[in-house]
């Protein structure tokens, strides 16, 4: 047949009839994710867009995708603007998305949510990790923009307020594309100031967009990572922001900031005179009180009457003299009638007094004391010990019994 035609062609066909359609050049389509798949190295995201009755494939490629604040998800309901076209090679008409939103809520208020509760759940905000506040920081360091209503209010009170305390400015961006790079930037640079007590990170009020950069994951790990403490001045009291709750501390302002940073001189003035008096006054009455202890010990002491105190006590002393030698005397006597017994104990024991009673000793050639007539022989030769002196004899004749 003539008129038959390829399925290129009719695809193609098909395609061109869709691209020239003008309600679809720019549709706003409303559904619920499904299948939703993302692709880590191209950075497209495909899915389905589906309602009760009927579902719609659906691509965006990463040149859009990159721009959304959220992470879409399966069971989330979006609005969906771009084009409806065919992939020819499929011969599948789909939805390729330029932009997307969520249905009901904001694209930032959803991005705000999905951050805070994944950073929630690695603890970034728990109590255990946040760094106490110095009390009287020498030097404090400042992260945001060099001009403006914030940076002012920040010099201003810390003059004020604490004089005694430097400031370390970054010039910071602190609003639009740029401004999560460069606030992550200027907290490293400051962390890195050995000297910097304390950062304050913030800006002053606006809106959600104006405070987004604050509500960035980076800045976040930025701030967690901080070995510096760091107080949060993002926005007006009623702000919130992501990094409010990852900082050591947060400001309800850029102005509270500088007044929680710093004490007040004037409270420490007062407090120090205050101080001051208050150990005068008990440094006095510790010297008076001493001062009478020392007027008491003169007056009613032994040092009043120093020749009655010694009188008084002279009859004492002399007493317990003469029972002391009393008492001498009695144990020398005791001592030595223990010593006369015990030395005619021992004269009882001499030799000597056995000598005396007509008892000798015999002694050999050797020295040895002769026991026995048995040990003798005729013609050995005795030394004779008596109590009065020695004599030298030869044996004769030796008898036994």
């Amino acid at each position: 047949m003539n008129n038959a035609v390829t399925v290129t062609q009719v695809n193609n066909y098909i395609k061109a009839l869709l691209d020239e359609s003008t309600p679809l050049k720019n549709i706003f389509v409303v559904g619920e994710i499904s299948n939703f798949k993302y692709y880590f190295r191209s950075g497209h995201m495909y899915f389905i867009l589906k309602d009760e009755n009927s579902q719609l494939k659906a691509v965006m490629f990463s040149s859009y995708a990159s721009r959304l604040k959220f992470k879409p998800e399966d069971g989330m309901r979006v609005i969906c603007r771009g084009r409806i076209s065919v992939y020819d090679r499929d011969g599948v008409y789909q939805l390729y998305v330029e932009d997307m939103q969520p249905d009901g809520v904001g694209a930032l208020n959803l991005a705000y949510e999905q951050l805070k509760d994944k950073l929630s759940k690695e603890g970034l905000f728990d109590d255990i990790y946040k760094k106490l506040i110095p009390k009287y920081p020498r030097k404090i360091g400042v992260a945001t923009s060099n001009i403006g209503a914030a940076i002012e209010d920040i010099k201003n009170i810390t003059k004020r307020r604490y004089p005694l305390c430097d400031l370390v400015i970054v010039p910071t961006i602190v609003q639009g594309e740029q401004a999560a790079s460069d606030i992550v930037k200027s907290i490293h640079m400051l962390d890195e100031i050995e000297d910097v007590d304390v950062i304050i990170v913030g800006r002053g009020g606006g809106s959600i967009e104006d405070l987004w950069a604050f509500n960035r994951e980076e800045v976040a790990r930025a701030v967690f990572a901080c070995n510096t403490p760091v107080i949060s001045a993002v926005g007006h009291e009623t702000d919130f922001t992501i990094c409010d709750f990852v900082a050591d501390l947060r400001a309800p302002t850029p102005s509270a900031a500088a007044e929680l940073a710093v004490p007040d001189i004037n409270n420490l003035i007062t407090f120090l005179n205050s101080a001051q008096y208050t150990l005068s006054t008990l440094l006095k009455t510790r010297l008076e009180r001493e001062n009478q202890r020392f007027d008491d010990i003169v007056n009613n002491s032994v040092l009043a009457d120093a020749q009655g105190y010694y009188n008084s006590h002279l009859d004492d002393v002399k007493s317990f003299e003469s029972d002391l030698i009393s008492s001498f005397k009695h144990s020398v006597k005791t001592n030595e009638l223990v010593l006369a017994q015990l030395a005619g104990k021992l004269d009882a024991l001499s030799p000597l007094a056995v000598l005396s009673r007509g008892y000798s000793v015999a002694r050999d050639e050797k020295n040895k004391i002769v026991k026995s007539s048995k040990n003798l022989n005729s013609g050995d030769k005795l030394k004779i010990r008596f109590s009065d002196g020695t004599a030298n004899c030869t044996v004769s004749e030796v008898e036994y019994e």
